[in-house]
C-alpha cells in the first residue's frame, strides 16, 4: 500500500484474542508497523523504541499496532516479556501483511526468501496512509524517534 491508500478495516486478532479493526481507531491516527519475528533482537529493539516513546506518540494523536506472522501465543509472550501495552496482530495466514504489501521477497545472508518486509505506515484519522517507512529506512533502536521527527516536520 502507498500514501493515499486506505488501510483494510479488519486488521486481525491480537495477543489477547481481540479482533482489531481500523474502525476501532476512527478519529485517531495510527502507527501500523510490521516486523519479521517476535522476540528477535531487531524486532524487540523496534517494539521497545515504540513502547518507550508511547506517551509522546499518543500526545501527537497516534495509537500503535504491530503485526507479524507469529501465533497469538508468541505475540502474548513477546508483549508480556517486553512490557508492550499495544495490540500485536497475529497474522498467521499473512492476509493483512499481503494486503499492506509488506509480504514478499527479501535477501538475508545472500539468500532470497519470502517473508515480512519491516515496514511502518502512519495512518490518518480517516484510515488513509500518510507516510510509509520502507525497510531500508527503519532503524529499529531509534524508530520511534524517526516517526516523531517526521511528525514534527510535517
Amino acid at each position: 500500500m502507498d500514501i493515499g491508500d486506505r488501510i483494510p478495516d479488519i486488521l486481525g486478532i491480537d495477543q489477547n484474542g481481540n479482533t482489531i479493526k481500523a474502525s476501532d481507531f476512527a478519529g485517531k491516527k495510527l502507527i501500523l508497523y510490521s516486523y519479521p519475528k517476535a522476540n528477535t533482537s531487531g524486532c524487540t529493539a523496534e517494539a521497545c523504541s515504540l513502547q518507550s516513546h508511547k506517551q509522546e506518540l499518543e500526545a501527537a494523536g497516534y495509537s500503535i499496532v504491530g503485526v507479524s506472522k507469529d501465533k497469538v501465543e508468541l505475540q502474548k509472550k513477546f508483549a508480556d516479556t517486553q512490557g508492550l501495552d499495544f495490540p500485536l496482530i497475529a497474522d498467521t495466514d499473512t492476509t493483512l501483511l499481503q494486503q499492506l504489501g509488506c509480504w514478499g521477497e527479501k535477501v538475508a545472508c545472500g539468500r532470497k526468501t519470502i517473508g515480512i518486509l519491516r515496514t511502518t505506515y502512519l495512518v490518518s484519522e480517516q484510515g488513509i496512509i500518510e507516510k510509509v517507512f520502507q525497510p531500508k529506512e527503519i532503524k529499529t533502536k531509534i524508530h520511534a524517534e524517526q516517526i516523531l521527527k517526521w511528525i514534527n516536520e510535517k
